[in-house]
């Protein structure tokens, strides 16, 4: 349950200058699914916490494992490896949950493991290659591929990946619990 680290808060960006903003919006968090490294727009991300008790809620997807209490917070947890359709694995002492805010959503993704914080240029993001149709699996969430040196990282859209996941039923467990 303890903290591994506060990447960003949104008020300590209200605070920079434009400059650190602009910054900001070139650095992704990059994050190991399967066999894959994916990265997210840091200004995305709120914290980074080890795994902790999941209150499971019955009747939703199998991606989603449910609420955790962040201090007083009740969040909606995602495994991204079930997200994206890739077989479950066993959560070890390398297994987090990256806590986003997108929009007015503040949801955990469970990830096998943290990489790093890497800066990519837009002049170094792709868009992703459209071999066909049934090839779709994990990169209807992908936007762009960001090459670093000779690796590549995809990018994931917080906006795809959390656009059609039921969370109404794990949203009104939340509001019944903070009525408590």
């Amino acid at each position: 349950m303890s903290e591994i680290g506060s990447v960003n808060d949104s008020a300590d960006l209200l605070d920079l200058g434009f400059t650190e903003v602009e910054e900001h919006k070139s650095k992704y968090m990059t994050f190991k699914s399967g066999n894959e490294y994916f990265g997210l727009k840091i200004q995305y991300v709120n914290e980074i916490i080890q795994i902790q008790a999941i209150t499971s809620v019955p009747e939703t997807e199998d991606y989603i494992k449910g609420l955790i209490n962040l201090r007083g917070k009740i969040i909606p947890v995602i495994d991204v490896r079930l997200r994206f359709g890739q077989e479950a694995f066993t959560y070890n002492d390398r297994t987090c949950i990256i806590v986003i805010q997108y929009q007015e959503m503040m949801v955990g993704l469970i990830v096998e493991k943290i990489a790093d914080v890497v800066e990519i240029k837009d002049s170094d993001i792709l868009p992703p290659p459209t071999i066909s149709r049934s090839d779709q699996g994990n990169r209807k969430y992908i936007y762009g591929i960001g090459k670093i040196g000779e690796s590549v990282k995809l990018l994931l859209d917080p906006d795809k990946l959390l656009r059609d996941v039921d969370l109404s039923s794990v949203e009104q467990s939340n509001k019944l619990i903070e009525e408590e």
